[in-house]
This record gives structure tokens, C-alpha cells and sequence, in this order.
């Protein structure tokens, strides 16, 4: 059944005070960074500092993209290149800087991802989703 709009049904979660009422229902992160001792919590933390840098970088590279398409109407210039790939320099600091808190050497991380990809390949499991398809 398709969804669609219904103005004349009320939404029972017309009031987002319901619904993070609702939504705290199954919010269990805190108790288990509550439950972690403090040395895995600061692990933890370094950890998520760097992924969300990642992702945020990551972000800024797709924004470059979009601009591309919505700005320059696809023309890809050398000086908007540059600038797309000073980004992916700040998505490359972030991934090494994982890696150093993972305890794998950066220069491991693309052998690791081609060895992935043939084994999907193998598979024929390239298209699809999943970690482990």
C-alpha cells in the first residue's frame, strides 16, 4: 500500500514531544556507555571523534560534487578538481587516523578493501547490499 499525506487523519505524532517520548523507548546507547569501563569509553570517543570528522569531510566532498552538477552545470574545471580533492585529502587524514586507533597501518586498508571486492566478485555478490554479501 502506497503512503500518501492525509491531511484529514490526524498524526499521532503531530507532537514531537510524543514522539521522542516514544523514540527514548528504545534509545539504549546510554546504558551501555554507562556500562563500559571508563578506558573503553575514551577509546570510544577518539574513535567516534575521527568517524564523524569522516564523515563530515565525506560530506563536503559530496557537497563539492552537487555544486558541480547544480553550479557549473557538470564542467569540471582543474581549479574546481583542486578543490574536490582538498576535501578528499581531509576524508584521507581522517581514514589514516582510524586506521592508527584500529591498529592497522593505512597503507593496509586498500589491499584489505580489493580483497573484499574479488571475494564479492567471485560471488557475483557486487551488487546488492549487506557487509558480508
Amino acid at each position: 500500500m502506497r503512503w500518501y499525506w492525509r491531511p484529514h487523519v490526524r498524526n499521532k505524532y503531530e507532537d514531537f514531544n510524543e514522539y521522542q517520548r516514544q523514540a527514548t523507548r528504545t534509545a539504549t546507547f546510554e546504558q551501555v556507555i554507562d556500562a563500559m569501563p571508563e578506558e573503553k569509553v575514551r577509546e570510544c570517543l577518539k574513535l567516534a571523534y575521527v568517524s564523524l570528522g569522516l564523515a563530515g569531510e565525506a560530506g563536503e566532498v559530496a557537497e563539492k560534487v552537487k555544486k558541480l552538477i547544480r553550479d557549473h552545470k557538470g564542467i569540471l574545471t582543474p581549479e574546481y578538481a583542486a578543490e574536490i580533492n582538498k576535501e578528499q585529502g581531509d576524508v584521507t587524514w581522517y581514514g589514516a587516523n582510524i586506521s592508527r586507533l584500529l591498529g592497522t597501518m593505512f597503507s593496509d586498508v586498500p589491499a584489505i578493501n580489493i580483497a573484499k571486492l574479488a571475494m564479492r566478485a567471485a560471488r557475483n555478490a557486487i551488487h546488492g547490499s549487506g557487509d558480508n554479501r
